[in-house]
């Protein structure tokens, strides 16, 4: 199934750049025009360029050429940022990417998992049944109206915050403690707002799971053989909720590939969603190509890895799917 689900992929990922309006050859070579870099023929400039990019073949054989490049994860070269090559803007922008939504989509994971597992234990404290309300509230939010209002609070109002970019302007980048130090200074205000609107949707998914399993009978098997609370709420109540959040999560961490494409552009955060946006702008096909089939694979492998897993986490799960 997986690799059905990376060839179906494969070929969306093929056809749908190329239904895009427009010439993408024709427009890059009008934007350098209008910027005084291209003069001559224009028509005889734009065949030279096809012929250089592959994209004066007919379309089967540009489909069957796409295949065995695709087998390498080679995707040529940017149209827009010609010569540079596709996987040389790809392995740019995905550490950042990694670095900042894989961290907050963890975070927000753990958190938002045991506090909507908490909300919906019977005896856990009183006053924790008053984050309800604002759990609820804060998974109707948008992430990106968050990155809007912790921008204007927290970059504008209260000047504490950088509103902009992946590190200080001038920064020579080295791997060492200072770095990593001005980089994640940087991530904090895109990546709260990501925990901040993700936290609630994990805590209001999972609250709705543990009420489901608190009346079986292997909880009040538990409880009679007068088990620990904590173990009866983490190795009976959690662990037995936890398969339908992890199938989300393994979701959230395949498209993590494609980015908080909306986040990253707010806060021009230099990550695969913010190149992907620049890149569909343009209309650089390949460079849209590359990351989209990257987003693709990912979301495969993720589901492959997460059926893997299921059986280790719940017996009651096998492989046959009994």
């Amino acid at each position: 199934m997986a690799g059905l689900v990376i060839f179906v992929a494969l070929s969306v990922n093929f056809a749908i750049p190329r239904m895009m309006p427009g010439d993408p050859v024709e427009q890059q070579l009008a934007a350098v025009s209008a910027a005084g870099g291209q003069t001559g023929d224009m028509a005889e400039a734009a065949r030279v360029m096809r012929a250089q990019l592959g994209l004066d073949y007919p379309l089967w054989y540009q489909y069957i050429i796409y295949l065995g490049n695709a087998g390498r994860f080679e995707f040529g070269v940017s149209i827009a940022s010609y010569p540079q090559r596709v996987s040389e803007i790809v392995l740019a922008g995905l550490p950042w990417t990694i670095g900042l939504l894989g961290m907050a989509t963890l975070v927000s994971f753990c958190c938002g998992t045991l506090l909507g597992a908490a909300l919906a234990w019977p005896k856990a404290p009183a006053t924790l049944k008053l984050l309800a309300l604002p759990v609820v509230v804060l998974s109707a939010v948008p992430y990106f109206i968050l990155g809007i209002v912790l921008m204007a609070l927290l970059g504008i109002l209260w000047p504490v915050l950088p509103v902009a970019g992946g590190f200080p302007f001038g920064l020579l980048l080295n791997a060492d403690f200072a770095t990593a130090l001005a980089i994640a200074y940087h991530a904090v205000l895109p990546a709260l707002s990501i925990v901040q609107a993700s936290l609630g949707t994990w805590a209001v998914a999972m609250r709705g799971m543990v009420v489901s399993v608190l009346g079986e009978d292997y909880m009040m098997l538990a409880e009679a053989k007068g088990l620990p609370e904590w173990r009866i709420f983490l190795a009976y109540g959690v662990r037995n909720a936890l398969l339908p959040q992890l199938t989300q999560l393994a979701l959230k961490l395949g498209l993590m590939v494609s980015g908080a494409i909306l986040v990253e552009v707010i806060f021009a955060y230099p990550g695969l969603g913010y190149r992907l946006y620049v890149a569909i702008a343009q209309n650089d096909v390949f460079v849209v190509q590359g990351i989209v089939l990257l987003l693709s694979v990912s979301i495969a492998v993720a589901m492959l890895v997460l059926d893997l897993v299921y059986p280790l986490i719940d017996p009651r799960v096998t492989a046959h799917g009994t």
